[in-house]
């Protein structure tokens, strides 16, 4: 088995979502195929069937995605429709370093997309690409915290 990046990892077709989340959950979670069907109440013909045809039932998809821990078959589908997926981001104070992060790599995205929309032949896309998600991700975080400060979580003190 050869170990993955998982966290840039990116399925090229259903059938390779489930097996990314398939291989992912055996090699975090030490999760086998037999021990993944038991938890999803299938036997492991169906699975295969299911990994090798791309043909999972949508009902089964987020509970797949909860044994394995991971969301590549989810993800998938909201990319081939065209969609933007970002990760919940996690409320914590951020740090004027952070912050400057955010500013410089900005810059960049957009200096990256000035350099594309003026000549996209001498453009690197995959790298473009990745400056634009990195910052949207950055932004992502942000917003939630902001989000969150609007609409604080109820605490639980006596």
């Amino acid at each position: 088995m050869v170990l993955r990046n998982w966290k840039n990892y990116r399925p090229s077709s259903l059938p390779d979502a489930i097996r990314a989340c398939k291989d992912y959950a055996l090699e975090k979670k030490r999760l086998t195929v037999p021990r993944i069907c038991t938890l999803l109440a299938v036997n492991e013909d169906t699975f295969y069937k299911w990994a090798s045809t791309g043909r999972m039932p949508a009902i089964v998809v987020p509970q797949f995605e909860l044994v394995c821990d991971c969301h590549f078959v989810s993800d998938f589908l909201s990319v081939s429709a065209d969609r933007i997926v970002l990760p919940m981001p996690k409320g914590r104070k951020a740090t004027q370093a952070e912050l400057l992060a955010v500013n410089e790599n900005c810059g960049a995205a957009m200096s990256a997309l000035a350099k594309f929309y003026a000549d996209p032949a001498s453009v690197d896309t995959a790298d473009l690409l990745a400056q634009l998600q990195g910052h949207l991700e950055q932004v992502a975080f942000h917003h939630g915290n902001v989000s969150r400060y609007q609409q604080p979580e109820l605490g639980f003190d006596a």
